[in-house]
C-alpha cells in the first residue's frame, strides 16, 4: 500500500473514531435527559399523591405543578436538542465510514494494479529469456 493511501486511511480512521466518541457522549447526554424527565414525572406523581393525602397541601400543588411544567418543558427542549445533535452525529459518522471505505477501496485497487503490472513485467522478462534461449539453441 502506498504512503498516501496509508495516510488517508489513517486520517479517516481517526475521524471515524472521533465521531464515534462524540456519538457516545451524545448518547450519554440523551440518556441523562431522558432520566431527568422520568425523575420529574415521578416527583410529580409523588407530590400529587401527597396532595391527595393532605388536603391542606392541595393549594400548594397548583404552584408546584406550574414550576414542574416549566422544568419539564426545559428538559423536553434539552432532549429535543440532544436528539437533533445525535441525528447529525450519526449522519456525520455514516459519511466518515463511507469515506473510509472509499479510501480503502482505492488503496486496494491501487495495490492490485501494482501487482498486475509487476506480473506483466515478470512475464515479459521470462518471455524475453525464452526467446534468447530459443535463438541460441537454433
Amino acid at each position: 500500500m502506498t504512503k498516501w493511501a496509508q495516510s488517508l486511511i489513517r486520517i479517516s480512521n481517526y475521524e471515524v473514531e472521533t465521531l464515534q466518541k462524540r456519538l457516545a457522549d451524545i448518547t450519554t447526554r440523551r440518556a441523562t435527559a431522558e432520566m431527568r424527565i422520568a425523575v420529574l414525572d415521578a416527583e410529580r406523581e409523588l407530590e400529587t399523591e401527597n396532595a391527595r393525602a393532605c388536603p391542606s397541601s392541595g393549594r400548594l400543588l397548583e404552584a408546584y405543578l406550574g414550576g414542574w411544567k416549566l422544568r419539564r418543558d426545559t428538559a423536553q427542549s434539552d432532549l429535543r436538542e440532544v436528539e437533533s445533535e445525535e441525528l447529525g452525529a450519526r449522519d456525520a459518522l455514516m459519511s466518515a465510514f463511507e469515506e473510509l471505505k472509499k479510501f480503502e477501496h482505492v488503496a486496494e485497487a491501487t495495490r492490485l494494479s501494482q501487482l498486475a503490472a509487476l506480473a506483466r513485467r515478470e512475464s515479459a522478462a521470462m518471455d524475453e529469456q525464452a526467446i534468447r534461449r530459443a535463438a541460441r539453441a537454433g
